[in-house]
């Protein structure tokens, strides 16, 4: 028993076959034919391209307009073969025309050399190829090389289509006998335009990496960022739970020190215990969102400037030869202060550690009335340990540092081959103690 199968056609009454072909069209269409006049200059080399870097300074100016010099020189060179076939000077004016066209509309310069080869039938040589005469050949190669490189791979596609239908129908209609060379020229144009592919292909992957690479060094750095700052609340809530508690406490064994003391202010005394427990228990709440799964709370108290001793004889040990001075009248500063201070210099000491082994370094503390200002200086690396590499997070942590306390951060090298780190935190005078 015979079965017959029966296909659906689509509501539309179209098949998808149709619907598929149609859409082959209208990318021939978009390409070709759609904006087929629109100016569209050929810009000029980039500054930093690295044909441009590699040539004098003197002429890099002139350099950019290379490209343009190349296609110029192909019209010239078109136009002196045209010379020396004999052929009808007029014929030649067409494809050299078409390939000065491809500097600013390049489209429109393919449909030109694609039609440039018909007055060779009337004008040219019997001993000239057809349907590509050799000037022709070279020119209708060059256009198709240049417009390819300037718009995208199918366009290319379409071109060499094109070009390959034109012969067919040209070496029918006025073949005349000749030997048909638009084999030739369609095997020569398809190598030129698969190379031109592969470039494209191959900057556009470039251009994709380099925007990847963008995209995920913002996303390291705003990580960073915020790691950072995580560890700066971290190390801060250790200071401020300090003196939360010393309220707490304070106000709580106040009004046993006064005899007799009045109900309001005990009552005062109440209220400052209650709200200073109130933001200590939301101070923890805020630490465990920003606190790791792995975090430990130190059990040492955070360091101050007066442990700045203790640091610099431990880098003393590893090999990092320093020396510290310090200016102005010595006093205690706020604990988020010194605590930072701290730090600031504990990362530049490790950087030089890191970056610029065998260097000699100093640490430089200026206590002056509007805050504190610090410094840390090393000299060139030394000897034959090489640099190690950092991950340069260090310098975003000192940033941050200085930023939270509306102060000011430089870091930058010298002009010796050293680093220099410098900061200035301001300190109220009623915050100094």
């Amino acid at each position: 028993m015979n079965e017959t199968t029966t296909r659906r056609i689509p509501a539309g009454g179209r098949s998808p076959e149709f619907d598929h072909a149609m859409g082959i069209l209208q990318s021939l269409r978009a390409d070709l034919l759609d904006d087929a006049l629109a100016y569209r200059p050929m810009p000029p080399l980039p500054a930093d391209a690295r044909l441009v870097r590699r040539l004098p300074r003197r002429i890099r100016g002139y350099a950019v307009w290379a490209r343009h010099a190349a296609v110029a020189a192909a019209a010239l060179v078109t136009l002196a073969a045209t010379h020396e076939m004999g052929v009808f000077f007029g014929a030649g004016l067409l494809p050299a025309a078409a390939v000065l066209l491809t500097l600013v509309r390049p489209v429109a310069a393919f449909w030109l050399s694609l039609v440039s080869p018909l007055p060779y039938a009337f004008f040219g040589s019997s001993g000239d190829g057809w349907p590509w005469p050799p000037v022709v050949f070279f020119a209708h190669l060059v256009v198709m090389t240049v417009v390819a490189a300037r718009t995208r791979p199918r366009t290319a596609a379409w071109m060499w289509l094109m070009t390959g239908v034109f012969g067919a129908f040209a070496g029918t209609l006025f073949g005349y006998g000749y030997g048909s060379n638009a084999a030739a020229l369609l095997f020569t144009s398809a190598l030129a335009l698969l190379t031109v592919t592969l470039l494209h292909v191959r900057r556009e992957a470039q251009r994709e990496v380099t925007a990847e690479r963008s995209v995920t060094a913002q996303e390291r750095s705003m990580r960073t960022l915020l790691e950072e700052r995580t560890t700066i609340a971290r190390e801060l809530h250790d200071v401020v739970a300090h003196h939360m508690s010393v309220v707490a406490i304070q106000a709580e064994a106040a009004p046993y020190r006064v005899e007799n003391p009045p109900p309001e202010l005990e009552q005062a005394f109440a209220t400052i215990r209650e709200n200073a427990v109130a933001a200590l228990t939301e101070l923890r709440r805020v630490l465990g969102v920003v606190r790791a799964e792995d975090y430990q709370a130190p059990e040492a108290p955070q360091p101050t400037l007066a442990d700045l001793d203790a640091l610099l004889a431990n880098v003393r040990d590893a090999g990092l030869a320093v020396d510290k001075t310090v200016t102005g009248a010595v006093r205690e500063l706020p604990p988020g202060v010194e605590l930072s201070a701290y730090r600031i210099v504990q990362e530049a000491l490790s950087n030089v550690l890191r970056h610029a082994p065998g260097a000699s370094a100093r640490v430089e503390l200026g206590y002056v009335l509007g805050g504190l200002g610090l410094r840390v200086l090393n000299g060139p690396p030394r000897g034959l340990v090489k640099p190690s590499p950092g991950a340069g997070h260090g310098i975003t942590g000192m940033r941050e540092r200085v930023a939270m306390l509306n102060g000011e951060l430089t870091a930058e090298p010298v002009q010796d081959g050293g680093y220099e780190v410098a900061a200035f935190i301001p300190v109220a005078k009623e915050e100094a103690a």
